[in-house]
């Protein structure tokens, strides 16, 4: 859902978050009440342990729900981040309604169909609700209802790439009505700047905030200005409106950056992985979940690929080859052998179309990319994920780390068996760098936005899209 803001007769800014997340979790909890007598056709008639398993959903969602940030803010934010939230929380109620299940034996109480459409129409419910919040205030921000008033304060390329975020967003209802800053336009560090977007000087902006014109400041100025910034926040302190200081981290390349502490000392982690804390849990139990399930119906072909690789050509059934894993420390990753020769010294050879070494039912499995089904063995392991980057064989890991620029960060994460660069296409020979430098952006795009639900698109992609296929020989 949105912020809790609103637009008083006024026209000022009230912040009434607080109130909106009390709201929030008020309707999430008649949702999940409300589908669990939708789908027993109860009508709220409910035996004592129908109302004790929709207590323990309420409560549990709720107390987990803060972990995925559910109840914060989502104004500005993307409607798949706030789906996936919900998603998230929802995915980790349900291993505890069917423990209390298990445990006080009641399993029995409950229809296993009536139980499963209860999990699906639940998160699906409070989903819809926060897509009509978002439509409806979509419309009342088009209308001019419901805005705040931003100003930047600072001239520089810093607030420009603000604005240009925040105009980028109009459904976040953030109108901007100007820069503040001291110096003349002659001496801006972005020319554009200057003219009609430029409303006056810093005192000028106070001015406007003690008068109720201005909802929000955002500080635009470098960190080496520390002590203009905060003869700005002292002087700010004197009105309403809300101030945020941005900083020019922009000038880092930033993966999974988030403000943490050390003791008393905030500090910004500039590199950091999605998958520490609950989010490493939850993609550890995907990951074993999808690898049991795969394995179960992959076994039999499995075996008969075995079969034929033994009999196509001398040598062993499978490839092992050492591999950079988790925060670079040394697997082997099995794959089925589709060549005559087993490269994994400091010089690897990358294969390529029409390749000598290719044995012709290798050139099969590549080609299908049935040789990596193996891995879903590494995978049960906890050697690799599903979805991840791909691992790349250790001599090329060496080579490519000194001529890519964060070529490492990628293994901040396990390396998966399919990933968003594969099944963009980015996969096979890399004979110029440029191959190479596009894999890694997509790889490290993956681990900055990584969701459970992106990863099962992947993993949809990997087997019915077309560019997932491409380039494998």
């Amino acid at each position: 859902m949105a912020s809790g803001d609103r637009t008083s007769p006024g026209g000022r800014l009230r912040p009434y978050a607080q109130w909106i997340g009390r709201v929030q979790r008020a309707v999430d909890a008649i949702i999940i009440a409300l589908t669990f007598a939708a789908v027993t056709r109860t009508s709220l008639n409910w035996r004592p342990q129908d109302a004790a398993a929709v207590a323990l959903a309420v409560g549990w969602f709720q107390l987990v729900a803060p972990a995925f940030g559910l109840y914060r803010s989502w104004r500005g934010k993307r409607p798949r981040d706030e789906s996936g939230a919900v998603t998230l929380t929802w995915l980790c109620t349900v291993p505890a309604l069917l423990a209390a299940a298990f445990f006080t034996k009641r399993s029995e109480d409950f229809s296993r169909v009536e139980m499963f459409a209860w999990m699906v129409t639940a998160p699906l419910g409070m989903i819809v609700i926060r897509f009509g919040v978002r439509a409806y205030l979509r419309r009342a921000r088009a209308a001019g209802r419901n805005l705040r008033r931003v100003a930047i304060a600072g001239a520089t390329e810093l607030g420009a790439r603000l604005v240009e975020r925040i105009e980028s967003m109009p459904q976040a209802g953030n109108l901007v009505v100007g820069f503040y800053d001291d110096r003349t336009p002659a001496r801006l560090a972005s020319k554009h700047l200057a003219g009609k977007r430029l409303r006056g000087g810093l005192q000028e902006l106070v001015d406007a905030a003690r008068k109720g014109r201005v909802d929000v400041v955002h500080i635009a100025l470098p960190l080496r200005a520390e002590r203009r910034i905060r003869q700005i926040i002292t002087a700010l302190a004197d009105t309403t409106a809300t101030v945020n200081v941005a900083t020019d981290l922009f000038i880092f390349d930033l993966m999974q950056a988030r403000w943490d502490s050390v003791g008393d000392v905030p500090v910004v982690s500039v590199f950091d992985t999605p998958f520490e804390g609950l989010g490493g849990w939850v993609k550890r139990a995907e990951d074993v979940t999808l690898a049991a399930i795969i394995l179960c119906f992959i076994a039999l072909p499995m075996a008969v690929i075995a079969i034929g690789v033994k009999m196509s050509s001398r040598g062993p059934v499978f490839f092992r080859q050492n591999r950079y894993g988790l925060n670079g420390q040394p697997i082997q990753v099995l794959k089925f052998r589709t060549m005559t020769t087993m490269d994994d010294g400091a010089v690897v050879v990358q294969a390529s179309r029409n390749d000598a070494r290719v044995t012709r039912f290798g050139a099969f499995l590549r080609r299908t990319s049935l040789d990596e089904l193996p891995q879903f063995i590494n995978v049960l392991r906890g050697d690799m994920s599903v979805v991840g980057p791909r691992p790349h064989a250790v001599a090329h890991n060496e080579m490519y780390r000194g001529r890519i620029r964060g070529y490492m960060l990628r293994h901040k994460v396990k390396p998966g068996i399919t990933g968003w660069a594969q099944v963009n296409g980015w996969r096979g020979e890399t004979e110029i760098l440029s191959k190479m430098e596009n894999r890694i952006e997509h790889d490290l795009y993956y681990i900055d936005n990584w969701s459970l639900l992106w990863d099962l698109q992947i993993v949809f992609l990997t087997v019915f899209g077309r560019r997932a296929r491409s380039n494998a020989f």
